[in-house]
């Protein structure tokens, strides 16, 4: 068992110093080390498991890494995954929050740089997705909707109830979509383990909340506060967005200015985007923050893969469970619109230059297909171009 578990960690690793690009490219990173290369799971099986990081709340991409990892060595090769992947990248986003630390950089070009690269990815994120997840009339609708609710009411409980009634609305309007046989997997997790594992997500979910207020301990409310935002995003890194937005800026936690240029330093690592939390935790409370931060964003996307892959193949053999995944996925195509304009936009898009230098970088992303690590380099060059010109 050690042999294995160091096997997974060593090669989650990797992926973790190589994968860049987000969601989308991880999975297809996973697929090429995971499925071709190494052959611990078949296409069928892969798959299955990435409908199932697609239909839960969370990073889908570390998700399935997670998935991989219990498949392969159980619990504990889901926590070797887990490390592996993720560690590069909250190492990363932790030192960077140091080095902001050291000085005042809030009003330095290429600080403004990483801000106006924020724009750039999170309109190709709407873009992409929009493309693929807001098709047709009701979709787009949906997301109109949601996107206009969001912005006239910015709260975190008013992007919930969007979520919720957008699942219902799907139940509703395509209960009768079709379906594929699911492939088979073997899950090495009993179902009593998993559902005590769905109990404790929901518990700490209702319980900490509480506690957190009435205990006035400051890691504890950092916890909540990631642990929340860990457990109701859909759609992966670019939608926590303006969760933790919600949770950091208006609470004084964090300026709006240090808030956007940890996003924008989070496209140029590899490995998943919540460890965006990692530097959150580092700004608010140093190194034990970012460990708090960390471990609190992603124990959702552990307790949930653990909690139902045992119960996958039951669940989505429903027409209805496929509805509200479509009816999801719209109102999540509209948090993020919303998101690009507040506080994205509103805060960045200061002057003409400013918006030249967002199209020049979302061009970059899009037409020419350049790495997100290397259109970073360019929006704070830029950045701080533009503070010398001006």
């Amino acid at each position: 068992m050690a042999r294995t578990l160091q096997e997974i960690f060593l090669i989650s690793t990797k992926l973790g110093l190589t994968s860049f690009g987000g969601p989308i490219a991880h999975l297809g990173y996973f697929h090429e080390e995971y499925v071709r290369r190494r052959k611990w799971i078949d296409d069928a099986s892969y798959a299955d498991l990435v409908a199932l990081c697609q239909f839960l709340p969370g990073p889908a991409s570390s998700q399935v890494g997670i998935g991989i990892g219990v498949l392969r060595g159980g619990v504990w090769g889901g926590i070797a995954a887990w490390l592996g992947f993720t560690l590069p990248s909250a190492l990363l986003l932790a030192l960077f929050a140091y080095i902001l630390h050291l000085g005042s950089f809030g009003d330095a070009g290429w600080i403004h740089g990483l801000k106006l690269v924020a724009v750039a990815v999170v309109a190709q994120a709407v873009l992409g997705m929009g493309q693929k997840l807001a098709v047709g009339k009701m979709r787009a609708s949906i997301a109109v909707l949601t996107a206009s609710v969001a912005l006239l009411w910015p709260t975190a409980v008013t992007q919930v109830i969007l979520i919720l009634l957008a699942g219902l609305l799907g139940c509703v309007l395509w209960r009768d979509s079709s379906q594929t046989a699911p492939a088979n997997l073997h899950i090495p997790i009993s179902r009593r383990f998993a559902l005590g594992c769905l109990l404790l997500f929901f518990a700490f979910l209702l319980v900490l909340p509480w506690i957190s207020r009435s205990s006035g301990v400051a890691w504890l409310q950092l916890f909540d506060s990631l642990y929340r935002a860990g457990s109701l995003v859909y759609g992966g890194g670019h939608v926590v967005l303006p969760l933790l937005e919600r949770e950091f800026v208006p609470t004084g936690l964090l300026s709006s200015e240090d808030f956007l240029a940890g996003y924008g330093a989070a496209q140029a690592v590899p490995g998943p985007l919540f460890t965006f939390a990692s530097y959150l935790g580092a700004m608010v409370g140093g190194p034990s923050g970012a460990i708090v931060a960390t471990l609190a964003i992603f124990l959702p996307a552990f307790l949930l893969v653990i909690g139902c892959l045992p119960f996958w193949d039951v669940l989505r053999s429903h027409p209805r469970a496929q509805g509200a995944l479509a009816g999801i996925n719209a109102a999540v195509v509209g948090i993020l619109l919303a998101a690009l304009y507040n506080p994205i936009w509103t805060s960045t898009i200061l002057s003409p230059a400013d918006f030249a230098m967002a199209a020049i970088l979302f061009a970059l992303l899009v037409f020419w297909k350049l790495p997100p690590w290397v259109v970073v380099v360019i929006g704070a060059t830029g950045g701080w171009l533009l503070s010398i010109l001006s």
